[in-house]
């Protein structure tokens, strides 16, 4: 099923549609300036009724000639996703007759060992085709975490708060990209600050961004922006209830815990909040008003 997150970590390379070329040369792989990159269609369907659609994918023309980028997402291991990449390198190269470079993006340490090699597809010990994903992760791409560094290339900085989502590294390149943007137009900064959101989905350093978000980027007014400004407000509130509740010797279960964290609306917390600081139960924390 395509995700959020799943989408945003391939987008990012038509965010900047030059992004692949930095990152490649991070990665130890050494290709010419881009002098031309266009985007071409996804759609890798048959005539006969088979649809295969790549998630991304780039015509380049650099110093060195011309080929095809296709980066891909992956958020997890799947046994028979190598046969897919063949099938999509086989159809690319006789198709547009050029070279293609398979780009898996992921933020797992897991998906990314598992797809950092040659995948052989054969019988026995000889193999009719090999297709070697070059992996853009946390174990691969180093974080961006100086806010200068952040600055002078946005889209790779956010992709490393994406690839580091699980990392330890995650926070600073977070307190990095945020820094940066605060100093961008308003369209680029919402451009990148959604993009990461996406990214990180409802996962412990999407909660972050959104805090940070509340804070760090509060002057920027968009839809979303606004969205993810009160959910972050709505976090720390529940936390801080928690907090409250827990100092005061108040005893709150699973569920209740669960409804305090997945509850939006800033005024009910706040409630919640004012009765929890006088309340002796949990029952009189969530008793409604008379």
């Amino acid at each position: 099923m395509v995700t959020a997150p799943h989408e945003a970590l391939h987008h990012v390379f038509l965010q900047d549609k030059t992004l692949y070329a930095r990152v490649l040369r991070r990665l130890g792989v050494e290709v010419g300036e881009p002098a031309r990159v266009e985007e071409e269609t996804t759609d890798l369907t048959e005539t006969r009724p088979l649809e295969r659609r790549v998630d991304s994918l780039s015509r380049v023309k650099d110093t060195g000639g011309e080929y095809l980028i296709a980066p891909q997402s992956r958020t997890g291991v799947d046994p028979l996703k190598p046969a897919a990449w063949a099938y999509y390198v086989a159809f690319l190269m006789s198709k547009y007759r050029l070279p293609v470079l398979l780009l898996v993006a992921t933020a797992s340490h897991r998906t990314a060992k598992w797809a950092d090699r040659a995948h052989d597809h054969g019988v026995a010990d000889w193999s009719a085709l090999t297709v070697r994903p070059l992996v853009v992760g946390p174990d691969t791409l180093a974080p961006v975490t100086d806010p200068e560094e952040a600055r002078r290339d946005l889209a790779l900085a956010a992709l490393t708060v994406m690839t580091h989502a699980t990392s330890p590294a995650v926070d600073a390149t977070m307190k990095a990209l945020s820094a940066a943007l605060r100093d961008q137009a308003e369209a680029i900064a919402l451009a990148y600050l959604e993009l990461v959101a996406q990214g990180l989905g409802t996962t412990e350093a999407g909660i972050k961004w959104r805090s940070l978000v509340a804070t760090d980027l509060s002057f920027f007014t968009s839809p979303l922006s606004e969205e993810l400004r009160e959910e972050g407000r709505a976090e720390g509130q529940a936390r801080s209830l928690l907090k409250v509740l827990r100092a005061r010797g108040i005893e709150v279960p699973d569920e209740s815990r669960a409804r305090v964290e997945s509850c939006a609306d800033t005024a009910t917390l706040d409630t919640w909040l004012d009765r929890a600081l006088v309340a002796t139960t949990l029952a009189e924390v969530f008793a409604l008003p008379e």
